[in-house]
């Protein structure tokens, strides 16, 4: 019986992710072309599963791989309760980037969450409706605004470049994945002072979903021990 790792399936997550198993002795490669989705390991019993980012933490979730890398923030965003479903083994060190909330710098008195909410009151009154937030990040934006007590806003859901938004007029606010800021600024936003939301990386999961075999245990520890990470608790 192997154990499935899934990795991200291009770009530099998947590059980085090789990059740092390699480094510790276990060499992973596409398969075959640049198009070609499959992968393979240089460890015996282990299968190597190319998915997208976002997907990992589901197939996590339903068993059908028992390892994963993926960013921190599509843990948190697309499990409920993610602590109950995957655990975290080790933080990678790359794909580092922070959730943010980020206003118009033009408003130059909105500086931290309790301004936030004073403005989204605030426009509810003068307009008829709550503040728009863009963002694809729906869970972990909302658990965070409820905590800070922020109300009178909702949501709005952003598939495409989301520091556009408040230039189109589509959102009057937002909450998004950032590096160093640049963008949001070239987009005349600001991030709040308290308005991290998390601070991602790339991590190593393993799914807590049951009927692992002997051997897919064996494996794991195996692995552990050759990436350098401490036995499981």
């Amino acid at each position: 019986m192997t154990l499935r790792l899934g990795v991200p399936s291009k770009g530099r997550l998947m590059e980085k992710t090789f990059d740092w198993f390699g480094v510790r002795g276990i060499e992973l490669r596409k398969a075959g072309s640049e198009r070609d989705y499959a992968a393979i390991s240089g460890m015996a019993g282990l299968e190597v599963v190319l998915l997208s980012a976002g997907e990992i933490p589901r197939e996590l979730a339903a068993g059908r791989i028992q390892i994963g890398v993926t960013g921190s923030d599509m843990v948190r965003e697309r499990l409920a309760s993610w602590e109950s479903q995957v655990r975290e083994l080790a933080p990678l060190g790359f794909g580092r980037a922070d959730l943010v909330i980020a206003v118009p710098q033009a408003w130059v008195d909105v500086d931290t969450l309790d301004d936030l909410d004073a403005a989204a009151a605030a426009f509810r009154a003068v307009h008829g409706h709550r503040l728009r937030i863009a963002t694809k990040y729906h869970r972990l934006v909302r658990d965070f605004l409820r905590e800070a007590g922020v109300a009178d806003y909702r949501l709005v859901d952003s598939q495409g470049a989301t520091e556009g938004t408040v230039k189109a007029e589509t959102a009057e606010a937002i909450a998004d994945i950032t590096s160093t800021g640049d963008t949001l600024r070239a987009n005349g936003l600001k991030v709040l002072a308290d308005g991290v939301i998390h601070s991602s990386q790339a991590t190593l999961f393993r799914g807590r979903r049951g009927g692992w075999s002997a051997e897919q245990r064996e494996l794991l520890a195996a692995l552990l021990d050759r990436l350098g990470i401490g036995p499981e608790e």
